[in-house]
């Protein structure tokens, strides 16, 4: 059987004082991703490599890797696109290391809750439901898609310069439910959103749209949203203040 070597980083905490490189040899077979040859590794060969995965199949978002210097999904990457190897796996970059291949995305899920990515309703209608045409579903769809794997931040130059941006997956969740016609809640994001830290923070490299493996385009979103504020602070300036 053919047989690739994949280049593992290793950092255990009290133990190594930088992530160094570790090689392994698995099986090369057409059908394996990137996650398949870490789990023979950790089921056959070492057992203390750790990781994230969980549902093998692109939804879940945990399983998110540098792969040979690009942020992939470990089970979206397969093994025989980098053979005959050897093929670097390492933990995404503009996050802390907690060990090995683990990342630590608290600095994320904190700031998400501060775009309130949900639904904001104004007043209750009824019980009825609230009915969308399909140019209105077709608006933010594209936006919904989010499975919050972190690649688009670890592709972000911006990010990786100044941690305190708000960051491409939480500014293009944040659109979504602005361009969603059930949604109220625009002025409740509008201060995260146009704050220094928000959508003028981007300089608009695009990396993450590349990175995204959903086709989400976060720096579509930021510069769409751009336009929004961008027309708003105009009309402010012209309008009368009673016209507002």
């Amino acid at each position: 059987m053919e047989r690739m070597t994949m280049q593992v980083s290793r950092y255990r905490p009290g133990r190594d004082n930088e992530p160094v490189l570790q090689s392994y040899e698995v099986p090369l077979r057409r059908e394996w991703a990137i996650l398949d040859g870490l789990n023979h590794i950790k089921d056959h060969v070492d057992g203390t490599v750790s990781y994230r995965w969980s549902c093998r199949m692109g939804i879940c978002g945990s399983c998110g890797m540098t792969v040979d210097g690009e942020p992939k999904l470990a089970c979206a990457t397969f093994l025989a696109d980098y053979a005959p190897g050897p093929v670097r796996v390492e933990p995404l970059r503009n996050f802390p290391v907690i060990r090995d291949l683990v990342v630590d995305i608290g600095d994320f899920m904190r700031k998400l809750p501060e775009v309130k990515p949900w639904i904001i309703r104004d007043e209750e209608d009824g019980d009825g439901e609230n009915l969308q045409t399909p140019e209105e579903l077709d608006d933010y769809k594209k936006f919904s898609m989010c499975i919050n794997c972190m690649l688009c931040y670890s592709a972000c130059p911006v990010y990786a310069l100044d941690p305190a941006f708000v960051g491409p997956a939480a500014i293009a969740l944040a659109q979504r439910y602005n361009l969603d016609s059930r949604d109220d809640g625009s002025a409740d994001r509008r201060d995260v959103l146009n704050s220094p830290d928000g959508i003028w923070a981007c300089t608009y490299v695009g990396e993450c749209s590349t990175a995204c493996p959903k086709g989400v385009d976060p720096a579509g979103a930021i510069q769409r949203y751009k336009l929004t504020a961008a027309g708003r602070s105009l009309a402010a300036l012209l309008l009368p203040r009673g016209s507002r």
